[in-house]
């Protein structure tokens, strides 16, 4: 997409603008964003799950039961 020229051309005006003293707080802020966005992906993916569109956050498997009175006379569902 762009050549080593345009590339060194864009690096330029950056240091310009901003001023050689804050190019590595810039490069340390859009470390940090990266890292982010990168862990928080990973959370959206792990939580979708294996099956893709996953369910609400938090919700286990589906578990069927049957309710049985305390005295076990009369099961109801």
């Amino acid at each position: 997409m762009f050549g080593m020229s345009e590339l060194a051309l864009i690096l330029l005006v950056v240091v310009v603008v901003l001023g050689i003293r804050k190019l590595p707080e810039l490069t340390r802020s859009a470390g940090k964003a990266a890292r982010i966005f990168k862990s928080e992906a990973k959370a959206l993916k792990e939580q979708d799950g294996p099956g893709g569109a996953g369910g609400p956050a938090g919700a286990g498997p589906a578990v069927s039961a049957t309710v049985v009175d305390r005295d076990g006379a009369s099961p109801r569902s």
